[in-house]
C-alpha cells in the first residue's frame, strides 16, 4: 500500500532514539523528509547520520520546555524543504515514584516539559500545517490505566490525551488531524531504565512480558510503522483517537 508519504515533511521531537527515532526511520523509508530534535546535540547528529544524512533529515538540538523550540523546528523545516505536513510530539517520560510521593518541584518540572511543552508544540505545529496535515502525540497506556510507581505519567498523560481530542475538534475544520498513540511495553531505553529501577531487571522484564497477551515485548520499529501510517494521508479520515500499541495489554476498550 502506498501511504502517500513521498516528499512530505515531518517534525519529530524526542527523536534521537527510541520511538521517535523508529518513527523517523519508517517515514524516511517511505520517502518522507524529517526534522528531528532532542536535547542532546550529539544524539541528534548521530540520528541524522543513521537516517541517511542531510538528504533525508535535518536535526536541531532543543528541549520542548523551551518555548522557542517548536517555532525553531517549523522554521528549519520551511527553510530546508519549504513545507511541513505533520509532526510527532514525543517527550521523555517523567521519573518514577507514586503520585503522593513525588514533590511539588517534580510535579512542576514534569508539567512544564511533559504537559505544557507538548501542548505548546502541537499548537505551534498545527498553525503551520495545511489541510491534510497530521499531528501525533506519543503518550502511554497510562492514559487508560495507571502504571505502577509512575504517578507523574498517570497524572499528566490522560490530560494530554484529552487536549489532543479537544484540538482534533478545533483543527478538524481546517483539515488538520490530531491523535494520540499509546505505547505499551516496548524494548526502549526508557523501559530498560524502569526495569533497572525495579531492582531486579530480569524479573521486572519477565513480569512485564507476562502481562502482554502476545507473550512478548514490542520492538520500537513496530510502533514506528503504526505511527508513520497514522501520520500519512492513508489514515486521512482518522482523528481524535487514542490508539494503543501495546500487544493487547490494556484491559480497557
Amino acid at each position: 500500500m502506498d501511504l502517500g508519504l513521498d516528499g512530505r515533511v515531518f517534525i519529530l521531537t524526542g527523536a534521537s532514539r527510541g520511538l521517535g527515532f523508529a518513527t523517523a526511520q519508517a517515514l524516511v523509508a517511505d520517502g518522507a523528509k524529517v526534522v528531528i530534535s532532542a536535547r542532546s546535540a550529539t544524539g541528534v547528529d548521530e540520528a541524522v547520520a543513521q537516517l541517511g544524512g542531510s538528504g533525508n533529515a535535518e536535526g536541531l538540538a532543543g528541549d520542548l520546555a523551551d518555548a522557542a523550540t517548536p517555532a525553531a523546528l517549523v522554521d528549519r523545516a520551511m527553510a530546508r524543504w519549504g513545507r511541513l505536513d505533520g509532526a510527532l510530539v514525543s517527550v521523555g517520560g517523567p521519573g518514577p515514584g507514586t503520585a503522593a510521593a513525588v514533590s511539588d518541584d517534580q510535579w512542576r518540572a514534569a508539567f512544564e516539559s511533559v504537559f505544557l511543552g507538548s501542548v505548546r508544540a502541537v499548537r505551534t505545529f498545527a498553525a503551520a500545517l495545511p489541510a491534510g496535515g497530521a499531528i501525533g502525540l506519543v503518550l502511554s497506556t497510562s492514559v487508560k490505566a495507571p502504571l505502577e510507581r509512575l504517578g507523574l505519567s498517570n497524572g499528566l498523560r490522560p490530560g494530554l490525551a484529552m487536549v489532543a481530542k479537544d484540538m482534533a475538534d478545533e483543527f478538524g475544520p481546517r483539515g488538520v488531524r490530531v491523535l494520540s498513540l499509546l505505547p505499551g511495553r516496548l524494548l526502549t531505553d526508557r523501559n530498560r531504565e524502569l526495569f533497572a529501577a525495579a531492582g531486579d531487571p530480569a524479573a521486572a522484564e519477565a513480569r512485564a512480558t507476562a502481562s502482554v497477551p502476545l507473550g512478548r515485548l514490542g520492538e520500537p520499529a513496530e510502533f514506528g510503522r503504526v505511527a508513520a501510517f497514522m501520520l500519512s494521508p492513508a489514515a486521512g479520515y482518522v482523528t481524535g483517537i487514542a490508539l494503543p500499541v501495546d500487544g493487547g495489554s490494556l484491559r480497557a476498550l
